[in-house]
């Protein structure tokens, strides 16, 4: 929601009438000099969206303000060119409407229109997240990146390396969507507040890793993709267990970490899945997350695959002490086992233990065949939910 400046106003007036953190005000006005607003100038209240409302007999800015738990100033300041004293029925005033529920809707076939309309009602209504493109898949759909926090912990999260299990999408977008709204609410999460963790974690989401292969699996093949796609799927028309990226190339068998293992033991062209590819890093979305990665030193990563309740945190020997105090709580939170090694590699979790020498996991939801459906989704959101807070608050 934006507001227009009036003299004497300041972002502590604003934070006290709207009861948002002064911290998430200035962070979603980056280029506003917080001790000096110059009046007429646009500001953004994350938290809220502006309603129109209908004046009825007897309504006055007071009245309305009661009965909505508003400041009336609040209501003066939405409604600057209103004389407050002279309500006429019939005319339109603006209402600012606080979010107390979830925007983002993860029940649904989450393909990438999905993400990004989610992303851009996100962005929307909290402000203070920044969003950016990573790269770029085979078909030239954006990779975005979600950030935001203003600590120095760096933690990242990644959803949909293999397409059919696209639900993991779904759940990281509904887990943020649950944080912001704990942000801007001040209501806790799990009896845990999310201010001080917003002000201590450097936070980064990759909610789709895999555009055009889940959009195959949900969507079926565009005209320009068909005939190739529907050759390296053996001539089946079902793509629900296709894993890879368009190309026929599995996005998790492409890290040089004893890629050439997976190479011999896996497929040995374009596949639906397990196809490694003709040598590590050729697909430009795992390009990708190699760049995010070495360009930001993450301090730990966890990756969302389904299915089988359980997860990965080892690669060798070479994950540090701190993963296996992660991986206790992580078990402890969400009733997931805790695997240490498992005979596969080439992934990315892999690849970033071997590189960085820091924490990483990946994250095996629910149970059953992929995808799953999304009967599953309240059940996986609540078991991952505590993952997702241990993540960062370790």
């Amino acid at each position: 929601m934006r507001v227009k400046v009036r003299a004497g106003d300041t972002l502590w007036h604003y934070s006290q009438i709207f009861m948002i953190p002064l911290n998430l005000l200035i962070d979603s006005n980056p280029t506003v000099n917080p001790s000096s607003l110059a009046i007429g100038q646009q500001i953004e209240i994350p938290g809220y969206t502006v309603q129109k409302y209908t004046v009825r007999k007897g309504d006055s800015l007071w009245k309305l303000s009661e009965g909505r738990n508003l400041s009336v100033d609040a209501l003066l300041l939405l409604n600057q060119n209103v004389n407050p004293n002279q309500l006429n029925i019939g005319m339109t005033i603006l209402i600012p409407n606080r979010i107390i529920s979830l925007i983002v809707n993860g029940k649904r076939n989450y393909n990438f229109a999905a993400v990004t309309e989610d992303i851009q009602k996100l962005k929307d209504v909290y402000p203070f997240i920044k969003i950016n493109t990573i790269g770029k898949s085979i078909l030239g759909k954006q990779i975005y990146e979600i950030k935001l926090g203003k600590g120095t912990k760096k933690v990242q999260f990644n959803a949909s390396f293999h397409a059919n299990e696209w639900i993991t999408s779904s759940v990281l977008m509904g887990l943020l969507n649950y944080f912001l709204l704990s942000l801007t609410n001040a209501k806790p999460i799990r009896g845990l507040t999310m201010m001080p963790l917003y002000n201590m974690v450097d936070l980064s989401i990759v909610p789709m890793v895999n555009p055009d292969g889940v959009d195959l699996v949900i969507n079926g093949p565009t005209p320009e993709v068909s005939e190739q796609v529907i050759k390296i799927n053996r001539g089946s028309h079902n793509f629900s267990g296709w894993k890879a990226n368009i190309r026929g190339v599995d996005l998790n068998d492409q890290f040089p970490v004893k890629w050439e293992v997976e190479k011999e033991r896996g497929e040995k062209e374009p596949s639906p899945r397990d196809y490694a590819g003709e040598a590590p890093l050729t697909e430009p979305e795992s390009i990708a997350m190699v760049n995010l990665a070495r360009n930001n030193r993450f301090d730990r990563m966890l990756a969302f695959h389904t299915q089988g309740e359980e997860f990965y945190w080892g690669y060798e020997g070479l994950e540090p002490p701190e993963s296996k105090i992660l991986a206790n709580e992580f078990s402890r939170v969400s009733g997931y086992k805790a695997v240490q090694y498992i005979d596969s590699y080439a992934g990315y979790k892999d690849w970033f233990i071997k590189e960085f020498r820091h924490p990483g996991f990946t994250i095996e939801m629910g149970k059953g065949i992929n995808p799953l459906p999304l009967s599953q989704y309240e059940e996986i959101f609540e078991e991952v939910l505590g993952i997702f807070l241990a993540a960062m608050y370790m």
